[in-house]
């Protein structure tokens, strides 16, 4: 029995030392470095001149810093195996693109996330879906129109540089260049643009329509009253007595009609 116990205690320590050999317990991108912060991984990769988020992340990853690099895209699901993800830093790069489902998976724990100072114009409705962080959009050329509207109002934006988030250009030209809050706390409605401009295309084309019908069938009226006119003429033509007669009351008749 005891050398049965024995045996077991060997396997197990063997499988374990498998097992730690086989998961190390962070693995750092190349690119970057990986430090430990009271407990928490701390993954720095600033001012490495990436052009994409590295894919090899470790998974426990708190604090993600991407600064100062040449990133344009944020692809779907670009964080969704960085479950523990509270802090994300992706200011001060090229990102002009931010896919539907960008931050799918991070968005229960995610506080904090920096997009400022990129070249973001427009950002799509889920984008930011269920995000509770503090979102700091400063600098970036946006484009505000409804669905920027809709977007910014259902995120949380950081108090200290929500007087940097500009409207580039704007539906209106008149409100580019003036800080988004202030516009929309004014009272204007991007959205309301965006209908009316709606609104008169629709009658623009309904106007389009209507024209090309009354032109046809004012063509179709006089072609008919040239047709006439012509029977007419060639009615009165005849030589004969009896067919003018005839005639004479198709001649009525065709009056009578036109």
């Amino acid at each position: 029995m005891q050398h049965l116990r024995g045996l077991k205690e060997f396997l197990s320590l063997l499988w374990s030392l498998l097992v730690g050999m086989s998961v190390p317990a962070m693995a750092c991108p190349v690119s970057c470095h990986c430090i430990e912060r009271n407990g928490l991984t701390v993954v720095q990769c600033m001012s490495r001149n990436l052009d994409k988020i590295p894919p090899d992340l470790p998974k426990d990853t708190v604090v993600l810093l991407l600064s100062s690099n040449q990133i344009t895209h944020i692809p779907n699901h670009a964080f969704k195996e960085l479950h523990y993800l509270q802090e994300l830093d992706l200011s001060n790069n090229a990102i002009d693109t931010v896919e539907p489902g960008a931050f799918q998976g991070i968005s229960d724990r995610l506080h904090v996330l920096d997009l400022s100072n990129n070249h973001i114009q427009a950002v799509p409705k889920d984008a930011f879906a269920q995000l509770h962080a503090k979102i700091s959009l400063s600098n970036n050329p946006l484009h505000c129109e409804c669905t920027l509207q809709e977007v910014l109002r259902e995120l949380r934006l950081d108090p200290d540089t929500v007087n940097d988030v500009m409207c580039h250009s704007a539906v209106q030209d008149q409100y580019a260049g003036k800080p988004v809050i202030q516009v929309l706390d004014s009272g204007i409605n991007f959205c309301n643009f965006h209908h009316k401009t709606t609104d008169v295309a629709m009658f623009v084309t309904m106007f389009g329509w209507f024209t090309m019908v009354i032109a046809y069938v004012i063509y179709y009226v006089r072609h008919n009253q040239e047709d006439a006119r012509r029977h007419l003429e060639y009615l009165k033509s005849l030589p004969s007595s009896s067919q003018t007669s005839h005639t004479s009351k198709d001649c009525d008749t065709i009056s009578t009609v036109l």
